[in-house]
């Protein structure tokens, strides 16, 4: 169902966006030196499918996402002008270069450390902020969208307005964990406070990390205001047993868009 928001005490149904992350089928693609399977293939079957978004990570040592990538993405998104191109990744790494190069139409960035094999928190708002406040006043230059990865943590989340970020995108790992536990409930008001500070405070709000078929719906009946979603790892396990374009549509069955 779309996601109810209320402005200047009207009630509006917001639709969330769905941002596939290609990351897992680049990490299949390079244990060959074969360009199987391709990842701008698989970008146009998520298109083809309705994906609203596209979101890539190219991590220094290139494990996944390789320079290239983000190019051939960029190019074939110039033939779909309402498909969001969201490059993620730690600015203080490679990220700047290739956003500077590509302008994404969001750049998401995440504290991740080089050798990190997954994202794995947010980023300390208050200890970060000074190393963070110029590259989001040069995205802002560049017309980029920019987002902070953040853990919910609702006291702390207004601090990304005030460094200059236009969204943040709420770690969502602790929530499916606790789903996969049966111990959801335990967790859930604090991302819905979180993403209710962030909105109060004019930030748009994403979310993403461990999201699936099973657990996203419940997140999103219960979290207002998320604008997209970004899905990768489950999404690509799930597309080999009933292959990407159904298994894209299903999450759009769930977000409502």
């Amino acid at each position: 169902m779309p996601t109810p928001t209320i402005t200047s005490g009207i009630v509006h149904l917001v639709s969330t966006k769905l941002s596939v992350n290609l990351n897992k089928v680049a990490t299949l693609r390079n244990t060959r030196a074969l360009d199987i399977p391709s990842v701008v293939q698989c970008a146009r079957l998520c298109l083809g499918a309705g994906a609203q978004g596209i979101t890539v990570h190219p991590r220094p040592d290139e494990r996944h996402i390789r320079p290239k990538d983000v190019a051939d993405l960029q190019e074939l998104l110039a033939e779909h002008p309402k498909v969001e191109l969201n490059i993620e990744g730690n600015p203080f790494h490679n990220l700047m270069a290739l956003t500077e190069k590509h302008r994404p139409a969001q750049c998401t960035l995440v504290p991740d450390s080089e050798g990190q094999s997954t994202s794995d928190h947010g980023w300390d708002l208050v200890a970060d902020g000074p190393r963070l406040r110029p590259v989001l006043a040069r995205l802002r230059e560049l017309g980029i969208r920019s987002s902070l990865f953040v853990d919910a943590v609702p006291e702390v989340v207004h601090l990304a307005r005030e460094l200059g970020a236009d969204r943040v995108e709420l770690y969502t790992e602790p929530y499916a964990a606790a789903f996969a536990e049966g111990k959801h409930e335990a967790v859930i008001p604090r991302f819905r406070d979180t993403a209710k500070a962030a909105t109060s405070a004019g930030l748009g709000v994403n979310a993403g990390h461990d999201l699936s078929q099973n657990n996203l719906a419940v997140f999103l009946e219960n979290v207002p205001h998320v604008l997209e979603v970004s899905i990768g790892h489950a999404l690509i396990a799930e597309a080999l047993e009933y292959g990407l374009a159904d298994t894209v549509r299903a999450y759009l069955a769930i977000t409502g868009s």
